[in-house]
């Protein structure tokens, strides 16, 4: 299939599948961990890359390339490595594109465990990382040393939903010869793309809304042929944080319904957004689908919709906030997100619970922040179980 050739959905749907001899109409699971050969010579030729085909499937698999193959098609990239977790996704790009002496800048405002990566794992191999507000382009701008090497940053960001211009620091990072990594969770390509807005890296965490009931764990680079097809597919050669085919195939399906799914996260997350932003006992309520953000604008000229993420204050504390979690009846109380069933978390005791104090002031997780990443259930019933917690 091209590309280009067909809409969103349709390639959602078809992308990436090649029929075996067996003419399945529905794509297949390779549980496997090698492939057979012809011959010596074609043995010698698949390893060497001489000849394209299956090697082995730590880094190899039909399954595993055609989720590829469809994400790729989805984000309007050339390349994408499947890899274990979102987390490994990220460690997979460090591994290609730095080295000792090189230096991140990283937007402040990103996942709790991607700023222990940053700080105390590739620091340790002498990458140092600077952390700056997301928003604020001078401030980016600032830190960019001789050395830097990597502008990274999730969009919405996660818990506060902050917004950030994703075609200014593309050209930004490309004026300094620096690649732009955009972490793409929250948004997915079915409502945002940032290959098109000039980044240079997606990453995705594949447990949360690509494959979207919660089944597994999986992650992905998309990008180029050279730096993601190359590059961070030798990295994976290598250290082997290889997605599974089941995995694979969980996620491959999940891309299926992606689409009409985000579409009906981002309809309850806003009715739920505005319920909050009229409450007493709700301090601020982070949503870009609400006006009083302050990237509103930018939001819906970057973004389809606004995602299934609404973090607020609640007037009060930690206890306050962990009263409210408790008295829920429906919501799961888990730190995971991108499921059908709706989440509610702490930040500061769970996804962000191991960053210090002034880490987490600098972030904005406060005490009394809670994060709701919403699921698909009836909007009356979840506002329903907010407003029982709102109460107590």
């Amino acid at each position: 299939m091209s590309n280009n050739e067909f809409n969103f959905d349709t390639l959602a749907i078809r992308t990436g599948h090649q029929r075996t001899a067996e003419s399945e109409h529905g794509e297949p699971i390779f549980p496997t961990s090698s492939f057979v050969f012809n011959s010596a010579a074609e043995a010698a030729a698949r390893f060497s890359g001489e000849q394209p085909g299956n090697i082995y499937a730590r880094f190899t698999n039909p399954t595993v390339r055609t989720f590829e193959q469809r994400l790729a098609a989805l984000e309007g990239g050339e390349s994408c490595v499947a890899t274990a977790s979102g987390m490994a996704a990220i460690m997979a790009v460090c591994l290609a594109v730095l080295k000792s002496g090189d230096h991140i800048v990283s937007s402040r405002s990103i996942f709790g465990t991607t700023t222990m990566l940053f700080d105390r794992y590739m620091g340790k191999f002498g990458v140092e990382t600077t952390f700056v507000d997301l928003t604020d382009l001078a401030v980016w701008e600032q830190a960019i040393q001789k050395n830097t090497k990597l502008l990274f940053l999730e969009t919405p960001s996660n818990p506060l939903t902050e917004v950030a211009d994703i075609a200014a620091l593309a050209e930004l990072a490309h004026a300094h010869d620096c690649l732009l990594v955009v972490d793409n969770c929250f948004c997915t390509p079915a409502l945002q793309q940032p290959l098109k807005l000039g980044a240079d890296i997606i990453i995705h965490s594949a447990t949360k809304y690509l494959d979207g009931q919660g089944r597994i764990v999986g992650g992905a680079v998309v990008g180029d042929k050279e730096t993601v097809g190359t590059d961070v597919l030798g990295v994976l050669r290598t250290t082997g944080p290889t997605m599974s085919p089941f995995n694979a195939w969980i996620a491959l399906k999940g891309l299926e319904t992606l689409s009409l799914r985000m579409k009906a996260h981002s309809s309850n997350a806003s009715q739920l957004a505005h319920m909050l932003d009229q409450h007493a006992s709700i301090e601020k309520v982070f949503f870009s689908g609400l006006s009083s953000h302050p990237q509103y604008e930018l939001a819906k000229r970057q973004q389809k919709d606004s995602g299934g993420i609404v973090s607020f204050r609640v007037k009060g504390g930690k206890e306050e906030a962990w009263k409210l979690i408790d008295q829920t009846k429906i919501l799961s109380i888990t730190a995971n997100l991108g499921d059908t069933k709706t989440t509610i978390t702490h930040p500061a005791s769970t996804t962000h619970g191991r960053l210090t104090d002034e880490q987490k002031s600098s972030a904005g997780i406060t005490d009394n922040l809670i994060r709701i990443a919403v699921g698909l259930e009836d909007i009356e019933d979840i506002m329903t179980d907010v407003s029982r917690g709102l109460e107590s």
